[in-house]
């Protein structure tokens, strides 16, 4: 099994094929036993401080709710307003004052590399909720345990990811953990949105194939999931940007209809305009399910990473 004790999880790229096989069978073991009872002792006496400095709904109480699955508190501060961040405090100190209080922390902050900078302050574990633009190594690790049980298997997979594919932090982190199987993934976005430079040549350098493209059609022919983002206004700093491509990207069911094939379709969440509702109840719509597998999944990187896997 692979060993995360004491652990920071900051980054996708710091998960092998080992540690994703062990993610997988640890969180189909909460799974089931989450059908046999509400909660279990494995953390019992544990305190995790989620630290929430942009706005979250899925991620924050998927974390507070593995935690207390677990048997483990939490204490928790739900946005830079109610924390001393409003008086200038740093991350760092921040992280420092929190380790007195709790075993690990869990944050989320607008800048890049606000986690590495929590992480390198105190002793505890830290994780990584999403840094800016950067990266949400846990929402990769949800999704990929989602397609594992949609598809049955990780390999050989056909994935476009569409949408916010430069901010987009899921988009970063899923892209590193789906090289490791070796998908082929087409990336569709408007050129303005395109996925980073940096990590496309570190795909191509690493062997995997890669297809840019705005034509979504295309490429969800050519796929047997689609991963949609939601464009993020918040991201830009010239609204005038955000106005010309929203809205560049929408599945509904006549699209789905015209693909003439079924088709596994997945969403960090939250969606504005990029999924219709009339797709909900289509077959391949597993958003709704991946988001559940966030408790699953996170029951096991605490339980992994406090050594009660």
């Amino acid at each position: 099994m692979s060993n995360l004790k004491g652990k920071d999880i900051l980054h996708a790229s710091q998960f092998t094929k080992k540690d994703i096989d062990a993610i997988i069978k640890n969180a189909i073991y909460f799974e089931k036993e989450l059908k046999r009872r509400s909660s279990l002792n494995l953390l019992k006496g544990k305190i995790l401080a989620t630290l929430f400095f942009e706005p979250s709904t899925r991620t924050r109480l998927s974390f507070e709710t593995a935690m207390q699955r677990l048997g483990g508190g939490v204490i928790s501060v739900a946005s830079a307003e109610s924390s001393s961040a409003a008086k200038g405090e740093t991350v760092a100190d921040t992280a420092r004052t929190v380790a007195q209080y709790a075993d690990a922390i869990v944050i989320r902050h607008p800048r890049l590399g606000s986690a590495k900078e929590a992480a390198n302050a105190v002793p505890i574990p830290v994780i990584n909720a999403g840094d800016g633009a950067g990266q949400h190594p846990t929402q990769a690790l949800l999704d990929i345990y989602t397609i594992y049980k949609e598809l049955g298997s990780l390999k050989n997979l056909a994935v476009a990811m569409v949408g916010d594919l430069k901010y987009g932090r899921t988009v970063h982190a899923l892209a590193e953990l789906l090289s490791l199987f070796h998908a082929r993934l087409y990336f569709v976005s408007p050129d303005l949105l395109r996925m980073p430079d940096e990590i496309t040549s570190s795909l191509k350098e690493k062997g995997i194939e890669v297809i840019e493209t705005d034509d979504l059609f295309k490429a969800a022919s050519a796929s047997s999931l689609i991963y949609m983002t939601r464009i993020q206004k918040e991201r830009f700093g010239d609204l005038s940007e955000y106005e010309r491509v929203k809205g560049s990207y929408i599945i509904n069911r006549s699209f789905l209809d015209r693909l003439n094939k079924k088709i596994t379709i997945l969403h960090p969440l939250p969606r504005v305009d990029e999924i219709s509702t009339d797709v909900d109840n289509y077959p391949g719509a597993a958003y709704f399910r991946q988001m559940r597998n966030g408790v699953f999944v996170r029951m096991t990187l605490l339980s992994m990473i406090f050594g009660k896997q």
